[in-house]
């Protein structure tokens, strides 16, 4: 799954993987949960860390970490993003992502051609 950042923000209408900010006392896992319980209205079960990347924008430097995870409760909604679809690898090139997701992109291209 991935979203559309909202025209108004940095890096807008550009596709993202969902996710934000830690926030003090909280796991990376505690945050994904918390992040799409507000920004799409579900509930997950986060399993194993799937990669960790390391980007530096010009306006900001972030550190993305992705998890398997899945829906354990909820349909998402479109309660921040301008847009949600559901791909499959195949699709990755219909979509302009943001720049610091497209290491996470070659590898899971990578992944999948491996099956």
């Amino acid at each position: 799954m991935i979203c559309q950042r909202p025209a108004n923000k940095a890096r807008g209408m550009l596709w993202e993987f969902v996710g934000g900010k830690v926030e003090p006392g909280e796991t990376k896992q505690k945050a994904l949960i918390r992040e799409c319980q507000e920004e799409l209205a579900i509930t997950l079960s986060v399993g194993d860390e799937f990669m960790t990347v390391v980007h530096e924008y010009p306006d900001i430097t972030v550190r993305l970490t992705l998890f398997h995870a899945t829906i354990a409760e909820g349909v998402p909604q479109m309660l921040e993003h301008n847009d949600i679809q559901w791909i499959t690898v195949d699709q990755i090139p219909d979509y302009e992502f943001c720049p610091a997701d497209v290491e996470i992109l070659r590898r899971l291209t990578y992944e999948y051609q491996k099956v």
